[in-house]
């Protein structure tokens, strides 16, 4: 984590298990069906209250994201 409170996570998408999130400060990475229930489960899972959760998206993660945006 940052001096900030900053978590930066990497994300990707698999088809079969959804948009996977994962950083050092994770012990294992975190997969969620939406962008915002990654964002739920790795706050969650970090202990302070005051957390800044960025989301760093691939190729993949913001190719699925756009593609749901559109529908």
């Amino acid at each position: 984590m940052g001096k900030d409170g900053r978590v930066d996570v990497a994300v990707t998408f698999d088809e079969r298990r959804g948009y996977v999130g994962s950083a050092p400060e994770l012990r294992s990475p975190v997969v969620a069906l939406s962008l915002d229930g990654l964002r739920r489960k790795v706050e969650g899972l970090m202990s302070p209250d005051d957390v800044i959760v960025m989301l760093n998206l691939d190729k993949a993660a913001r190719l699925e994201r756009d593609r749901r945006r559109l529908q």
